[in-house]
C-alpha cells in the first residue's frame, strides 16, 4: 500500500505552484476524485477553476478534455457521434471529449437541461449509450463542472438529479493578500509554470481508490453520520434533508479524508472536514429560513452532538 498522505501532500504542493493560497480547496478536490465521485466547482470566472482541473489531471497523470457549455451544445458534441461511410457501407463512432479520465465541463450551466442531463449516465455508471451500444468510459472517470452564480444572465440552474450526482461542491474564493501578491510578482519577468510533474502514478491511484473501502468506521462514528441526517429530515429549516445517497457520500468522503491523513479509521473530524462539501449543495432551506446550504450545514455543525 502506498503511502497515501506522503502522496497527497506532494500533489497538493505541486498544484500549489500554479495555484496559490488555496490548499483547503486542492486537498477537497484530490479526496473527492480519491473516493471515485465527481467534483461542482462554483464560483465567478476567473477564480482559477480551469487552472485547477488542468493541473490535477498533471499530477495524477491523467488524460484530459476540456468541454465550453453554452447555449448551443448538443449532447452529440460531448459524447460523440456515428457517421456513415457510404463507400464501405457501414457507420463508425466518433468519440467525444467525454472519452478522457478528467473533463472538465466548463460552465456546465450556461447548457440547456438537456445537454446537462447528457452526463449523467456517464457520472453514474461510467459509460454511455449511444445508439443501442454501451461503450465504457476510460478509469478512473472524474468530471469537474464549473458553474457561475445562478444571478449571472444565461445560466440554467442544474437540477435535483444532477447535483445529486457530484460528490462535493466547493468555492475557490478570492485570492488572500499574500497569494495575491506572490500571483503579481510571479508575473514580471519569469516564465510561468505551465507543465507539472506527476506526483502519483496510475498504479497507486489505483490501490488509493481500492483502499478507501477498508477504511473503518466505528458504531459510535456511524451514529454520529445517522444524527446528522435525521437532523437534516426533521428540522423545519430544512425543506429537503440527505438522501441515502447523500449520507452514503458523506461517510465515503470521511473514510477518504481519512486515507490522506494517514489513518484507517475515521474520527469526526473527517466528517467535519468534509460536511460542507458534500452536503451544502443537496440541502434545501425550507419555509421561513433565509439561509443557504452552507447555513443549513452550519445548523447542523452546531445541533449535532459528536458523542
Amino acid at each position: 500500500m502506498p503511502d497515501t498522505k506522503a502522496l497527497v501532500d506532494a500533489a497538493v504542493e505541486e498544484i500549489a505552484t500554479v495555484l496559490l493560497g488555496k490548499e483547503p480547496q486542492l486537498r477537497q478536490a484530490i479526496c473527492c476524485l480519491l473516493a471515485s465521485g465527481h467534483l461542482l466547482i462554483e464560483d465567478l470566472p476567473g477564480m482559477g477553476k480551469t487552472t485547477l482541473s488542468h493541473a490535477l489531471a498533471q499530477v495524477l497523470g491523467l488524460s484530459y478534455q476540456r468541454v465550453q457549455f453554452t447555449s448551443d451544445l448538443l449532447p452529440a458534441d460531448i459524447l460523440g457521434l456515428s457517421i456513415y461511410h457510404s463507400a464501405e457501407g457501414r457507420f463508425e463512432f466518433h468519440p467525444g471529449p467525454i472519452f478522457t479520465q478528467v473533463l472538465l465541463a466548463d460552465e456546465i450551466n450556461r447548457s440547456t437541461p438537456r445537454t446537462q442531463s447528457a452526463l449523467l449516465e456517464a457520472m453514474a455508471e461510467g459509460q454511455v449509450t449511444l445508439e443501442g451500444d454501451t461503450r465504457p468510459l476510460p478509469q478512473p472517470f472524474f468530471v469537474i463542472a464549473t458553474q457561475n452564480p445562478l444571478e449571472q444572465s444565461g445560466t440554467y440552474p442544474l437540477p435535483e438529479s444532477q447535483l445529486d450526482r457530484f460528490l462535493m461542491r466547493i468555492e475557490l474564493g478570492y485570492p488572500d493578500a499574500l497569494a495575491e501578491r506572490e500571483m503579481l510578482r510571479s508575473t514580471q519577468g519569469a516564465v510561468q509554470k505551465t507543465v507539472l510533474k506527476q506526483c502519483i502514478d496510475e498504479q497507486a491511484l489505483e490501490a488509493i481508490r481500492a483502499a478507501v473501502d477498508d477504511v473503518h468506521a466505528s458504531d459510535s462514528l456511524l451514529d454520529y453520520v445517522q444524527r446528522i441526517a435525521a437532523r437534516s429530515r426533521d428540522g423545519g429549516e430544512f425543506a429537503v434533508g440527505l438522501s441515502p445517497r447523500g449520507v452514503l457520500a458523506l461517510l465515503r468522503s470521511a473514510k477518504t479524508w481519512a486515507l490522506m491523513d494517514g489513518r484507517d479509521h475515521v474520527l469526526p473530524d473527517d466528517v467535519q472536514a468534509v460536511l460542507p462539501g458534500v452536503t451544502a449543495h443537496r440541502l434545501q432551506p425550507g419555509g421561513g429560513f433565509s439561509g443557504d446550504g452552507m447555513a443549513l450545514v452550519a445548523l447542523l455543525q452546531r445541533d449535532v452532538d459528536v458523542v
